[in-house]
């Protein structure tokens, strides 16, 4: 009798810890990072560190802003992420701050240093880093893979992207489509081409752009060069305004004579430059800076527009 007692003592405890197995199983999840290297993570994250700007307005696109407890110090959106703790950026992250937050999921772009050391103490660490608008998809379906947000939420945030994206293209006038760009990312003076995310986006509202896709994604550019180009109008950054009155030849671009230059507050050059689910937002100022600046091509005696901005 005591055997038997035994037995079924023995077989409850072992159909208790298969069933655990298979409920732990049920929730363990495999993603790819962007070096095509697998991470295991066993039930879903619940205190996420992103290092990354981009992965932390997904992680929020995802509805999972409650999920994270550190950030990057470049990290602004959300209103709800300002007050989380900061954890340095992608080129020198506090790694004793990132390990004091006992994280059990760590969002880094590719080039973020420290990322091996993180792996090192233990760390589950993903690295993702969206350069185009199919990058923007696919971290987005891998990051709500890793959360275990269901797929078909991942895929409602970029169909809504997609859409924004048309409607702001097709707000664009006749006249304004006609028009030759030159996007301005950094005063150094950095362009944006046809080749990066910007340049898909300017493509997508159907304007032609300056920089060509060989030049590289993000190409250093000679200003003499784009005097030579003749762009139609230029957007840049609040930083660049300045830079650019002083550089040879660009007072005699038709651009800056008519005004034709949209300048984004800091808040939308921010937002402008980070690939990731607010890119329709980005089309939607673009448009916006297109059609105004046709409007003052056919109105020369317009006054100089203020800068562009706030995002919505």
């Amino acid at each position: 009798m005591a055997d038997r007692l035994f037995s079924l003592v023995r077989c409850s405890m072992l159909a208790a810890l298969w069933a655990w197995a298979c409920f732990q199983s049920a929730w363990a999840v495999t993603v790819q990072d962007d070096r095509q290297q697998p991470l295991s993570l066993p039930h879903a994250p619940q205190r996420i560190v992103s290092l990354l700007p981009s992965l932390t307005e997904t992680v929020c696109a995802l509805q999972q802003c409650h999920r994270l407890v550190g950030l990057d110090r470049y990290s602004n959106w959300p209103e709800s992420v300002k007050s989380l703790p900061r954890v340095g950026g992608g080129l020198d992250p506090n790694i004793e701050s990132i390990v004091a937050l006992k994280p059990d999921l760590v969002l880094a772009a590719g080039s973020t240093r420290g990322a091996d050391r993180l792996q090192a103490l233990g760390l589950n660490v993903l690295r993702l880093e969206p350069r185009t608008h199919a990058d923007v998809h696919r971290v987005l379906r891998t990051v709500a893979r890793a959360l275990h947000v269901s797929e078909a939420d991942g895929d409602r945030v970029w169909q809504t992207l997609q859409a924004d994206i048309q409607r702001a293209a097709q707000a664009l006038s006749p006249a304004a489509r006609q028009q030759r760009v030159y996007f301005e990312v950094s005063p150094a003076p950095y362009g944006a081409s046809e080749s990066s995310f910007l340049g898909e986006t300017l493509t997508r509202l159907g304007v032609a752009n300056i920089l060509p896709a060989a030049l590289g994604p993000f190409p250093q550019v000679n200003p003499e060069w784009v005097v030579q180009a003749r762009p139609d109008v230029i957007m840049a950054g609040d930083s660049s305004r300045a830079s650019m009155r002083h550089r040879p030849g660009w007072d005699r671009l038709q651009a800056m004579q008519g005004h034709r230059l949209c300048v984004f507050r800091p808040e939308a050059s921010d937002m402008l430059v980070r690939a990731g689910p607010r890119m329709a937002e980005g089309a939607r100022l673009m448009a916006e800076c297109l059609n105004r600046a046709a409007t003052t091509a056919a109105s020369p005696q317009a006054p100089a527009p203020a800068p562009m901005g706030t995002p919505r």
